[in-house]
């Protein structure tokens, strides 16, 4: 008879049933005869209780040197009980250490952010990191089906190119063989000739910048999901980037309560998109609004705002700091685990009150032409309480591929961003479908025809109009959680200074 494993998620349609389950403490607390163990297994958290009455002596001799991460096996009865993580808890029959561990380095207390990246590893199995890693999968699966629903097939796109797909130098330089080669920046280019044979393509795969750039929204290996529609114009790639991001959302609304929960995300805002249309407004009303008056009021006003409370947190802090003494062990626990809380968005409002003038100082004197920096879009966000869509760029700013309106001067572009200050996470445009104006514009930029002449012969060869549009999965990550930097949003980040773990 095969040996059957119940994983913690399924213990609900086991109550009042002996199951055997398999994790790793998370923490364990004990009184009198009774051990407390919070036990996950990848798939939930679940109390496991052993009642030094009901068990073997090896199994409480077991239970009681259990220490965080220890790996363990238990065989037991499910109970309902609201009052526990997940609704259920394990009654313990019989307990076996795989393996006791002593001194885990990531213990219930405040550490830092190169401490914890250091060991990367480690940390993704606290709770907010498995949380944002399985939104992140379901992202990924709303992603797919959505795509899937519509006719979309998906391709794959090469890693190794020849060129840079927009001129750019920000690229990693490698050798194929002889031949000088660079890590792809996006799939963009081969996404068109894949929708020219089957009309609706999208591909899902790893991109590489080589930016010097050390923020909290930049990462030197992300994933792309880059649609291609033959016979679209901007409006209709417009009309579909929406559909999917509200799509999206409305999916990991519906499916992870717990996981955002978990990483105490204020979801308002995410049901508020789904239900309103997106802002969509031109390139020259974004930079009217940057310079406006009314903008800089929002800025004097966030700033008071961020003062008052920092100094709200910083009281209560000293209160409960003050009743940590001789509070109880339970309500000490919690006090520790506030103050670190506290610490920790008292950091964040000071980075604010550092960054918010400069962004102010950055809006008054945007000038028309430029394109927009992180705080620019942070602050554009700040007046809409759903994503901005800004259409029309200047051309000579945007890419060689984009198609310009009637006038020349403006690029069908559009830039998605999230509010709440999470910046771009959709970048797209109608692609330019004239032989004539594509030659023009890769001589313009300076860039090699013959480089491209493959991608010339979609304009000789059954030309169409068609559009399309590249999701940056980090930074959509980042929004839909509510994380503060892209290194959290992807198990083992890339960026400049760091390639470990």
């Amino acid at each position: 008879m095969k040996r059957q494993l119940t994983y913690i998620h399924q213990l609900k349609n086991y109550i009042s049933t002996d199951v055997d389950l398999a994790g790793w403490v998370y923490n364990v607390r004990s009184s009198g005869s009774l051990v407390f163990i919070e036990c996950r297994d990848g798939s939930g958290m679940c109390q496991c209780i052993v009642n030094k009455e009901e068990v073997s002596e090896d199994s409480w001799e077991a239970a009681v040197s259990l220490k965080q991460e220890s790996s363990i096996r238990l065989h037991g009865f499910v109970v309902s009980d609201e009052r526990s993580i997940g609704g259920v808890e394990l009654q313990v029959k019989k307990l076996e250490v795989i393996q006791l561990v002593a001194d885990y380095p990531i213990t219930p207390k405040e550490h830092g952010i190169e401490f914890l990246m250091n060991r990367r590893h480690l940390w993704l199995r606290s709770q907010r990191q498995w949380a944002a890693m399985r939104v992140r999968n379901g992202i990924i699966f709303a992603i797919h089906n959505f795509f899937q629903s519509r006719g979309f097939i998906q391709t794959d796109t090469p890693i190794f190119t020849p060129n840079a797909a927009e001129g750019s130098t920000t690229l990693f330089e490698t050798d194929f063989f002889n031949e000088k080669a660079y890590l792809a920046q996006t799939g963009q280019l081969y996404g068109e000739a894949l929708a020219m044979a089957h009309g609706l393509i999208y591909t899902f795969g790893p991109t590489f910048r080589a930016e010097k750039s050390k923020t909290r929204r930049h990462l030197s290996e992300f994933w792309m999901i880059e649609p291609e529609m033959a016979f679209y114009d901007l409006e209709m790639n417009m009309d579909l980037a929406e559909d999917m991001l509200k799509s999206i959302v409305a999916e990991v609304l519906d499916k992870y309560h717990h996981e955002l929960a978990l990483l105490e995300r204020d979801t308002s805002s995410l049901k508020r998109l789904v239900e309103k249309n997106f802002v969509r407004i031109k390139y020259d009303e974004a930079v009217d609004i940057l310079n406006s008056e009314k903008t800089a009021k929002v800025l004097d006003e966030l700033i008071q705002q961020r003062k008052t409370d920092k100094e709200e947190l910083l009281q209560e802090q000293d209160a409960i700091q003050k009743e940590h003494g001789s509070a109880k062990k339970w309500r000490k626990k919690q006090i520790e685990k506030r103050i670190i809380d506290i610490r920790t968005r008292v950091d964040q409002m000071e980075e604010d009150l550092r960054n918010i003038p400069k962004w102010k100082k950055s809006a008054q004197e945007f000038t028309w032409g430029s394109d927009f920096g992180g705080s620019d879009e942070t602050v554009l966000t700040m007046q809409f309480d759903v994503p901005v869509m800004v259409t029309h760029w200047p051309a000579e700013i945007k890419a060689f591929y984009m198609k310009r309106d009637e006038t020349d001067t403006y690029a069908l572009g559009v830039d998605i961003l999230a509010p709440e200050g999470y910046g771009e996470i959709v970048g797209g445009s109608q692609r330019e479908d004239n032989l004539d104006l594509i030659l023009a514009r890769i001589k313009e930029e300076g860039l090699d025809p013959e480089v491209f002449d493959w991608y010339i012969d979609l304009r000789r060869f059954g030309s169409v109009p068609h559009a399309g549009f590249g999701l940056g999965l980090e930074r959509t990550v980042a929004w839909i959680c509510g994380l503060s930097h892209v290194r959290e949003t992807i198990a083992f980040p890339r960026m400049m200074g760091r390639i470990t773990p």
